[in-house]
């Protein structure tokens, strides 16, 4: 199914489902100038008696009143300033006395003990992972559907600790609030630091579009079959006004620096179920640098191309789908690829149906889709044609 034929006009009238830091820098802490120590007064004390096995010591110099120019350096922490050195001072006192070890009072330490949580309440360590699977503008019903897990409050801020929450990609397009969901997920990453826990997102081929769109415009690029531009391309896959009406530089930072691939907990993460990742790197790290270089030196074609290639579907579903996913996982690591992109009633084969008496077929998404010799996880409910916006806890129970 080309993405192309799954879309809807951007801007007009009401909308209707359709199918389809890293590095933190700390500031450098101030210096503080130590003062010198070398001009302290010496103390006054009784001479130490000749012996044969020492030379006489010499009597201290006299300190000579300082002068306006000269002012002697304080004494470190001002135990004794100046001369005034308390009863009894002696420094070169010889008969000290002498602590031996069985003079002292041994005192048992104890270590602490962590105290075992309550329950309910998540202990040390990184919390349960979630993942979302694609929104596309529907931020009602994101909404809903982190509440039911327990991720958010009834106000929409974050409520579940240290959990890790990962989005899939593909924020914007089709539904009517693309920049609401980016901005939710924005403020859901900040709450959730707060709080222990993490809330971060993958680079979905709809991120990209956008981007490009709003770059680039209506400049042509090598589409492979003539001449394209992400313009046109964003207006055939849903693109909405409204939301290139509130686009911010904030949100075009934040997209561009979204990763494109990640493993958690054996899972790897990524936004379409294609092999087309491996074009751009052979370990996850080279993978994430290479679309992050990709999109900084703002070459149209460049963008294109990586756009194009995320585009594409279906490499798990058919013949050899789970060899392809076995080559990902050799390459990246992980027992299983989760990922967006592809909608689950397309996977299924149950979009286009008709029942007995000619009626369409609804699409019905209880939740993710396994398939693949059970190593691959699809999390687009179709939230644009009626199915279901999923969000799941992984790994999934047996």
């Amino acid at each position: 199914m080309v993405e192309g034929s799954m879309t809807q006009g951007a801007g007009q009238g009401p909308v209707v489902r359709t199918a389809t830091l890293r590095d933190f820098r700390v500031p450098p802490y101030a210096q503080v100038p130590v003062q010198g120590h070398s001009a302290h007064p010496q103390p006054q004390g009784p001479a130490v008696p000749e012996s044969p096995q020492r030379q006489p010591v010499a009597p201290p110099p006299v300190p000579q009143a300082p002068s306006a120019q000269q002012v002697p350096a304080p004494h470190p922490g001002n135990a004794v300033p100046d001369e005034e050195f308390p009863d009894g001072y002696t420094p070169t006192e010889r008969d000290l006395p002498v602590i031996n070890r069985g003079d002292t009072l041994q005192v048992p330490v104890t270590p602490d003990t962590a105290p075992e949580p309550a329950p309910g309440v998540p202990g040390p360590g990184p919390g349960p992972l979630y993942v979302v699977g694609d929104v596309h503008g529907y931020l009602d019903e994101l909404l809903v559907a982190l509440r039911e897990k327990g991720l958010v409050d009834a106000d929409g801020h974050w409520a579940a600790g240290n959990t890790r929450l990962w989005f899939l990609g593909d924020f914007t397009d089709r539904g009517p609030d693309g920049i609401g969901v980016i901005d939710l997920v924005m403020r859901l990453s900040a709450e959730a630091a707060a709080a222990g826990g993490y809330c971060k997102a993958l680079m979905g081929n709809h991120e990209l579009l956008l981007l490009g769109a709003k770059r680039f415009g209506d400049t042509p690029v090598n589409s492979g079959a003539g001449t394209a531009t992400f313009q046109a391309a964003w207006l055939l896959n849903g693109g909405q006004k409204n939301d290139m009406d509130r686009l911010q530089e904030v949100h075009l930072q934040w997209m561009s620096r979204l990763d494109a691939i990640v493993e958690q907990d054996g899972h790897l993460l990524l936004h379409s179920d294609t092999t087309a990742y491996l074009d751009y790197g052979a370990t996850i790290e080279d993978v994430n640098d290479t679309v992050h270089s990709i999109l900084t030196r703002h070459d149209a074609d460049e963008c294109w191309d990586l756009f194009r290639k995320l585009t594409k579907r279906f490499a798990f579903r058919d013949d050899g789908g789970a060899d392809a996913v076995r080559e990902l996982l050799a390459a990246y690591g992980g027992q299983r690829v989760v990922h967006g992109h592809s909608p689950i009633p397309y996977l299924l084969g149950e979009v286009g149906t008709e029942d007995a008496d000619g009626e369409p077929v609804v699409p019905v998404v209880a939740g993710p889709h396994v398939y693949a010799d059970g190593l691959a996880i699809a999390m687009d409910g179709g939230v644009t044609m009626a199915g279901k916006l999923l969000v799941q806890q992984l790994p999934l129970a047996d």
